[in-house]
């Protein structure tokens, strides 16, 4: 028995038997706890371990030895493990109920095993037409079993391979469904594929394979790959392009080699139009194609929307104000006044001002007057809750950009251009700072040659996500007309969150006073990060529900300076969820890439889906979870969206986001934790942005050194970039 087995055994041996039950298994490292029943004892054993795939009803035989767990007890530590596919009716049975293959649950599993016992997997496998002789299988369904158990197949061969490189086998589905059958021979010839191709590998997982594969250090397609990864991480911080030295210096750390195969693979790629370099205010800058062309095609297009006159019908500007104010209602201040006029007489214009100076007033008042006149009007913003907050304050329809230019999701290409423009007059693009290069030049490549266009946004907000500083640099420019509303209206001015967000624009202190419970802003003071969280979580599952009657998964966000950290999001969701949304027993849930997923769960896009048109920043509800077809539904307001187990990847958990992220939403309650272990980024215009995005409530909690120091840290890390030089009017636009 092995209870007779002494506590301190170190001899190595070998132990065999049926998996009767995968207690957890991380796909991203391969560990797992497995239990299983070996020949001779009654008790199962538990053994741990690595395996890059594990189900029950597998053989296993573990080299390894017997160790005493504190908590858990005796295990088996193994050192080798090895599992073979089960060949009794009851290990097949498990096997197959397991979930190892899409549309087998636990009762179609005993069915089958019932029909054709132990020769079930070669019935699958060899003679699928067989399983329509079983009960509720008809010809769509067998077709669907034996395509997914052939999906299956590959997909453990593509993990065996790359857990054989010691490579993380999570991204297995997405490889498979990337490259197909020819998965492994791809991945063989040429790893760094994986960085470009596949979404959540990077440059260090494919290296890991290249070397294992036997590709020299110092090969020129290694330098390549290190520079094409260098650059594409400098877009993820915001920046068009790199210095020349920079990017050398960067790519000589990174493949730690010699300047040579570095200064060689940048002369190919420069020379075979890979790479481009352009001198931009007398330095030298890389540029990735795409991205220069963006910049190009912007500067040239504004310039020339922006010197054209508009062809608006006539306007008696008086009568149209007047008129305008008796429908609202509203009496406009004479600096909307003014900002309507020069509205009305240009093209291309910026409106930008922080909360509550009257943008929505002005546009509102823009829109009501030219359609009167007949000007057809298109309005639409950068995410979804961004258009639909748009669609609220116009009463028009407002779009995702991506949706207003129909997004091809076979191609991800956008059907609007040159040769088939959006059809309006004049369009109107809120939440402008969020747009970076890529998507405002399809953006003005899809305006008609007479339209207008209106961008609206807050400057002093953070820049887009991904590259370049469009907002400012059109406005730095001096080409585009520029109003800029500072007026704080009556109304807004009775909301602190308003005042403190325009007090830490001109990079003062909010008013740490104590505060009327009433008011909207509050200021938590907690100087230990642990209290910050226990305060945090207190604050969100108990008491801004109750004194403000909120929900405190959809209507409560966490906002976070950074990912990393204990006050970071990873941490900070782990344990929203744990109080928030606690695991049920018996409730379906899946465990991949590092996060467990529950109905109920508040889920974040992290990246942009055409397929599934859901987009990076969308945020959702886990409506279901189906082990059996292998897939979690998701509800994206009032869409539901499904993705497969290996798609999860996309998604992360939601209850606390970055600030980041959270452009162009806004949220009942805001609750932002601050501390100075987010020192790297804490800058003005994070926090102003954070505070922002609350509508009812904001709640900062933390270190008010902290709070001091981004309020006081106005400058924002330079991104480089070609289009403020391209914009400027010495440049010609021919």
């Amino acid at each position: 028995m092995i209870a007779a087995i002494p506590e301190r055994r170190a001899v190595t041996e070998e132990i065999s038997g049926v998996i009767e039950r995968v207690t957890f298994h991380n796909e991203d490292s391969g560990f797992c706890v497995l239990r299983i029943k070996t020949k001779g004892h009654r008790e199962e054993t538990t053994v741990i371990g690595s395996l890059p795939s594990v189900t029950a009803g597998e053989w296993l035989v573990a080299a390894g030895c017997w160790v005493r767990d504190r908590e858990h007890g005796l295990q088996f530590k193994a050192t080798t493990m090895k599992t073979v596919p089960p060949t009794t009716a009851e290990g097949i049975e498990r096997y197959l109920g397991s979930g190892l293959v899409k549309g087998i649950g636990p009762i179609l599993a005993k069915k089958l095993v019932g029909r054709f016992g132990a020769e079930v997997l070669a019935v699958i496998e060899n003679r699928a037409a067989e399983l329509q002789t079983v009960d509720g299988i008809g010809p769509k369904r067998r077709e669907r079993i034996a395509h997914a158990w052939q999906e299956a197949k590959q997909v453990r061969e593509i993990m065996l391979f790359l857990h054989s490189h010691g490579v993380s086998t999570s991204r297995a589905v997405r490889i498979f469904k990337t490259y197909g059958e020819q998965a492994i021979e791809q991945v063989q010839s040429n790893p760094y594929m994986l960085a470009k191709d596949i979404y959540g590998i990077g440059f260090a997982t494919a290296d890991q394979i290249a070397q294992k594969v036997g590709i020299p250090r110092d090969s020129s397609n290694r330098a390549k790959a290190g520079i094409d990864h260098v650059l594409l991480e400098a877009t993820s911080d915001g920046h068009c392009a790199l210095p020349l030295e920079k990017l050398k210096v960067m790519a000589v750390k990174l493949l730690e080699v010699g300047e040579a195969p570095v200064e060689q693979a940048l002369s190919q790629m420069l020379t075979s139009g890979s790479l481009l370099l352009e001198e931009i205010d007398g330095e030298p800058l890389i540029f990735l194609p795409h991205l220069r062309r963006a910049e190009e095609g912007i500067a040239l297009r504004i310039k020339r929307l922006a010197g054209g006159t508009t062809a608006y019908p006539q306007i008696d500007f008086e009568k149209a104000v007047a008129w305008c104010e008796g429908r609202t209602g509203k009496t406009l201040a004479p600096s909307q006044r003014e900002a309507l006029k020069t509205v009305l007489a240009n093209r291309v214009i910026v409106i930008t001002g922080g909360p509550g100076v009257g943008k929505t007033t002005l546009v509102n008042s823009i829109l009501l007057i030219l359609r009167a006149k007949g000007v057809k009007c298109l309005l639409c913003a950068p995410t979804g809750r961004a258009a639909k907050r748009l669609t609220e304050t116009t009463g028009m329809e407002a779009k995702t950009i991506h949706r207003l230019l129909e997004i091809n999701p076979a191609t991800g290409r956008f059907t609007r251009d040159e040769s088939n423009p959006l059809a309006c007059d004049l369009l109107v693009v809120d939440e402008t700072s969020m747009v970076d290069v890529l998507l405002m030049h399809s953006l003005v490549r899809a305006l008609s040659n007479d339209a207008g266009l209106i961008l609206v946004g807050d400057v002093d907000q953070l820049p887009s996500v991904g590259p370049g500083t469009v907002l400012h640099d059109f406005i730095e420019s001096g080409v585009v007309p520029v109003v800029r509303l500072t007026e704080v209206f009556r109304q807004a001015a009775g909301s602190r969150i308003v005042t403190t967000a325009h007090r830490i624009r001109r990079g003062q202190m909010p008013d740490m006073r104590e505060a009327d419970p009433s008011k909207d802003f509050h200021f938590v003071e907690r100087d230990d990060p642990e209290k910050i969280v226990a305060t945090m979580v207190k604050l969100v599952q108990e008491r801004i529900p109750e004194r403000f009657h909120l929900d405190p998964i959809r209507d409560v966000q966490v906002l976070c300076p950074m990912n990393r950290g204990s006050l970071g999001v990873r941490e900070l969701n782990a344990s929203l969820q744990r109080a928030l949304n606690p695991q049920q027993p018996g409730q379906p849930s899946v465990e991949r890439f590092g996060w467990r997923f529950q109905i109920r769960d508040k889920v974040i896009q992290t990246e942009n889906d055409y397929d599934k048109e859901v987009f990076n920043g969308d945020i959702g509800t886990v409506e279901r979870i189906d082990p059996v077809e292998h897939h979690v539904v998701v509800r994206f307001d009032d869409r539901m969206v499904k993705y497969d187990f290996g798609e999860l990847d996309e998604v992360a958990p939601a209850y606390a986001v970055t600030i980041h992220k959270s452009q162009g939403s806004e949220f009942p309650a805001v609750v932002i934790p601050l501390a100075t272990q987010h020192y790297m980024l804490l800058q003005r215009n994070l926090i102003y942005t954070g505070i922002t995005r609350g509508k009812k409530l904001v709640v900062v909690i933390g270190q008010k050194k902290a709070l001091g120091i981004a309020v006081h840290n106005d400058r924002p890390q330079r991104r480089y970039s070609g289009l403020l030089s391209g914009l400027r009017p010495d440049r010609r636009a021919c």
